[in-house]
């Protein structure tokens, strides 16, 4: 029998973030399909891992932009 891993949506965002890209939720929801980034980081966070927020505003909408932090 051959097992399968699958990264899980938060494992992938990680390593999306450790590339030193920032990552927002419209960017997760089409690279990830994840609805919920803001629940991913959260969890990340408790997982001990550094992560930093900032609010960006474009186009008249403001949003939380992820980065890993150094």
């Amino acid at each position: 029998m051959t097992t399968i891993h699958r990264r899980t949506q938060a494992d992938r965002i990680l390593c999306y973030l450790a590339t030193g890209k920032p990552l927002n939720p419209m960017l997760a929801l089409r690279r990830f399909g994840s609805f919920r980034l803001g629940a991913r980081i959260y969890d990340l966070k408790q997982d001990g891992h550094k992560i930093k927020t900032e609010r960006v505003t474009r186009r008249g909408k403001t949003f939380a932009e992820y980065r890993l932090a150094h």
